[in-house]
């Protein structure tokens, strides 16, 4: 595995949390014309129609892949529209999803029953801390629904996490796709029941270009470009130089947000940026400072 990224593939990594990140603005711009639930409705029927006929279904067990399905489908996504739906702005959004991070290595130690090591601690008080600034200053662009309910798509999201993972080494891309099927029914009942055919009939017939590139974005831009180029990266190079790239979706999601969306950044944002980045970075970051640790240690 490389340890160095050329130009081209760091430009592509940057190509692919541009995406992730741009994305909190086009769901927040959608959802002035869709209601959520059948915006996250269309987004997986997108992502499964026609790409389904031409991928081949992963080798893994039908019951992971309506585990991760309904996890991402309808855990991480309905719940997060939602959110952004006037409960949270776009920037906080995607800044608050990435505790999924800590969610994914909290649900996988105690599967393990393995404790915490003092760096984990100490990383996951950096997040608390910044999470504490956010509900400190929870006004009506963020309130503390639409925070609830990003913490709980992050867990779904660090549920989706394990599943995928005990899936073992596998065409992401067509597992996104075929575990996308068991999204679409739920889906599709929680629009009908919660948002009612009347809206939804309106919807879809007051859509215009912009709501159907919104929904092409997501599914295409987001789901299938970012996973298959993400998974060609993670291939050729390490985990250890790949995942740190998306500590900048954030970033890009608070960056887009203020430029598009006239969303302020005033001091308390960046300070809960800061504190929630810097735990994210010590996670993800100080396995890999520890084997090259071991490894300087082991040449000598």
């Amino acid at each position: 595995m490389k340890t160095s990224l050329s130009l081209r593939h760091f430009l592509l990594a940057l190509a692919v949390v541009a995406v992730w990140g741009s994305n909190f603005v086009v769901i927040k711009l959608a959802l002035g014309q869709m209601p959520p639930l059948l915006f996250a409705t269309l987004r997986f029927i997108v992502v499964v129609l026609p790409t389904v006929f031409f991928l081949p279904r992963p080798a893994v067990p039908w019951r992971n892949l309506a585990a991760y399905g309904l996890l991402i489908g309808v855990g991480q996504f309905g719940l997060l529209f939602v959110a952004m739906n006037g409960h949270i702005s776009p920037g906080l959004a995607s800044l608050v999803i990435q505790t999924q991070v800590f969610f994914t290595i909290g649900l996988a130690m105690w599967m393990a029953g393995e404790s915490l090591q003092r760096v984990q601690w100490l990383a996951l008080g950096l997040g608390a801390a910044g999470l504490a600034v956010i509900v400190s200053h929870t006004d009506g662009s963020t309130t503390p629904l639409g925070l609830g309910l990003i913490l709980l798509a992050a867990l779904s999201w660090a549920g989706g996490n394990l599943v995928n993972r005990s899936a073992g080494r596998i065409h992401m891309v067509a597992y996104v796709v075929w575990s996308s099927l068991f999204a679409v029914p739920p889906l599709i009942l929680l629009t009908l029941w919660m948002e009612g055919w009347d809206a939804v009939a309106i919807s879809l017939a007051q859509a215009d270009a912009f709501t159907w590139a919104a929904v092409a974005w997501q599914a295409w831009g987001n789901s299938l470009f970012g996973y298959a180029a993400w998974g060609w990266l993670l291939a050729r190079y390490s985990a250890a130089t790949i995942t740190p790239m998306a500590l900048l979706v954030p970033l890009f999601g608070m960056g887009g947000s203020a430029l598009w969306l006239n969303e302020g950044l005033p001091a308390w944002k960046l300070i809960a940026a800061t504190l929630v980045l810097s735990g994210l970075a010590l996670n993800l970051l100080w396995p890999w400072w520890m084997q090259r640790r071991k490894r300087a240690q082991a040449a000598r």
